[in-house]
């Protein structure tokens, strides 16, 4: 029953049935025992709004000395049913009756976060935090304290206040090392702030414990070893993602209707708007030969009014909006479908849903662009590459097999917006020096990258980096060893962070772009190369650290591809001593770079196209044997 459905619709025994209960509630007489039992049975029979009424009666109405636990089992009723406001009233309530009630000062500070004060959520678990009596107990008292204080870091690491996260990740930890989900967050905020060495032990917290709690994303970053990459991702998996022992729903959906026709290709994503994923994809669903294939968005992303997400789905012949909608039923709205290939652009990236493709809901479901590294997804068997990034000798680290275009891996967009050309003296960059630049993400920077590129800057002393700073941790982190290796603080530039178009056309302002390793540039390297920028890489034996390495193949300028760290050193040093050799670079790419096969983009669709037809065909015959 639905509270919410009109009353002349409500079956009447079961609104007869509310209506006792609710006057038995009011009636003052109703033990506790009692309420727990009767509200416990709605809720079995999902009727949760008439659940929280009774509390509500019940409350009002009986003088007990256990009303404040009434009101946290009330409180959490209304939490559940999104009702924010109504449940931190409900547990103040219960607060006002007993001031000690740790749970209901938890859950408080969490519909406080739900209604958006952040600030007012965080003293609540400040509170708890703060409470040392916590600690003698006992385990479920303990729980309570680790609790409020991985909460707050995680409220403070997404508002980028990650000094005092980092600390509270540490107090946690000391407390009780064996928590995976805050070594996986540990790790990875001290990447984002460049706080080197990254694995920096904590209380009785080893090394082999930060190696194996760290996250796919981070491990990325952290080593170019393919077999630590695939570990941390089937642990993931084995954590995390659904062990689905069904029927593939693609199976069930096909002997009610066999598929036939055109190609359906479906690309599943939370990232097609202003991400990464949507500014490298925008073009390519307009580009498909629509004579051959349909094409459908099965998407949970954010409608950022941006007219890049207008644009990405007016390239789709169907949009099928899963913001909402739980993973199962979402499989089977593609199973249904009748879609012969789905591509994952999420991976494990952040926002991601595996269980989608754990219940199989394509014949053919394969990977690309939104993690460049192997999933280890039961539901996942293909991964689109190029020979570049996936090598021989990369396979047996990875559960998912190649597609292997002749093109570049690498989709992009030739319609990017560009701003308009900046002068160097706008950013504070001196005229007559040389300009390294790394324009990547602050988590990508490991230590040994970023003391290779002071020691570049020693050997060139007219020379200045022109980097981002994420956050001003990273950015003194990053002073401090400057500083270390000599290299004076005003040879680094920060660059602030700007919107796309003119984030491209800054472009122009650089000499040579820096890459990093083992986690290389994939949008960025794009971007600097579609403006004429040259880029300097170092590709190693893992997809991600071979990205860049396969761009510059394509627009033709393999020399800019090293493969060791000395090697990396010594060419970056050679054309920063000799700026006319980046300056013909820049000539090459400007005259011949958008003409490469690196920017064919109509070619690599066509040959996706061709790839997945016949991979489509192949199992259409199959299914009908």
């Amino acid at each position: 029953m639905d509270l919410s459905t009109p009353p002349a619709t409500r079956p009447k025994a079961a609104m007869n049935d509310v209506e006792q209960l609710l006057s038995r509630a009011r009636s003052g007489q109703m033990e506790l025992a009692e309420l727990m039992d009767r509200t416990g049975a709605l809720q079995q029979a999902g009727q949760l709004e008439a659940a929280a009424l009774v509390y509500q009666n019940w409350i009002a109405s009986t003088p007990s000395p256990m009303r404040h636990v009434a009101c946290y089992n009330w409180g959490t009723l209304l939490g559940n049913l999104q009702q924010h406001a109504a449940a931190e009233n409900a547990y103040r309530l219960a607060l006002s009756q007993n001031e000690g009630f740790t749970q209901a000062r938890l859950n408080l500070g969490h519909q406080l976060e739900h209604l958006g004060r952040i600030d007012e959520a965080l003293a609540e678990w400040q509170r708890v935090a703060a409470d040392d009596s916590l600690l003698r107990k006992g385990p479920e008292s303990l729980d309570l304290l680790l609790h409020a204080l991985n909460n707050s870091a995680r409220m403070l690491e997404t508002h980028k206040r990650y000094g005092e996260s980092q600390a509270l990740m540490r107090r946690s930890l000391e407390l009780k090392p064996s928590q995976g989900s805050v070594v996986q967050h540990y790790v990875h905020i001290r990447q984002k702030q460049c706080d080197w060495p990254v694995y920096q032990t904590v209380g009785e917290l080893t090394q082999n414990q930060l190696l194996v709690g760290t996250s796919l994303l981070a491990m990325l970053s952290a080593s170019d070893d393919p077999a630590l990459q695939l570990m941390v991702a089937q642990r993931f998996v084995h954590e995390k993602v659904l062990n689905y022992k069904g029927r593939p729903l693609h199976e069930l959906a096909s002997e009610r209707k066999p598929r036939s026709g055109r190609i359906k290709i479906g690309y599943l994503s939370g990232d097609l708007c202003m991400h990464a994923v949507g500014l490298m994809t925008a073009e390519l669903y307009g580009l498909h030969d629509r004579e051959r294939f349909e094409t459908h968005a099965f998407c949970w992303s954010r409608d950022d009014g941006t007219a890049l997400r207008a644009r990405i789905l007016q390239g789709f012949d169907h949009h099928v909006r899963l913001a909402g909608v739980d993973d199962h039923t979402a499989a089977r709205l593609i199973a249904e479908a009748g879609i012969d290939v789905l591509i994952d652009l999420q991976g494990l990236t952040n926002g991601a849903r595996p269980n989608i493709l754990a219940y199989r809901p394509a014949p053919i479901q394969a990977c690309w662009m939104g993690l460049p590294a192997t999933s280890a997804l039961p539901g996942v068997d293909w991964m689109i590459a190029d020979r570049f990034v996936m090598p021989e000798d990369y396979l047996p680290y990875c559960t998912e097999r190649p597609i292997y275009l002749d093109h570049c891996y690498q989709i992009s967009d030739r319609q990017r917006q560009v701003g308009a050309e900046p002068t160097r003296a706008q950013y504070q960059l001196p005229e007559d020096k040389f300009v390294f630049c790394s324009f990547n993400n602050n988590h990508k920077f490991s230590e040994e990258m970023f003391s290779c590129w002071m020691r570049i800057l020693q050997q060139v002393p007219d020379s200045v980096f022109w980097l981002l700073a994420d956050n001003e941790w990273a950015h003194d982190n990053m002073l401090k060893v400057a500083a270390a290796h000599g290299v004076a603080a005003e040879r680094l530039i920060f660059a602030p962070r700007v919107a796309p178009p003119e984030y491209l056309a800054r472009f122009v302002l650089a000499d040579l772009v820096l890459d990093t390793f083992p986690y290389n540039a994939g949008t960025t390297a794009s971007d600097c190369l579609w403006m004429g920028t040259p880029m300097l890489t170092r590709s190693g034996r893992t997809y991600i650290s071979r990205m860049a390495g396969s761009l510059l193949s394509n627009v033709g300028l393999p020399d800019l591809v090293t493969y060791s760290l000395a090697e990396y050193e010594q060419r970056a040093v050679q054309i920063g001593q000799n700026p006319a050799r980046a300056q013909s670079y820049k000539r090459f790419l400007r005259e011949q770079g958008r003409q490469s096969k690196l920017f064919d983009i109509p070619g690599l669709v066509r040959d996706l196209e061709n790839k997945l037809e016949a991979m489509a065909l192949s199992q259409r015959e199959r299914d009908v044997r």
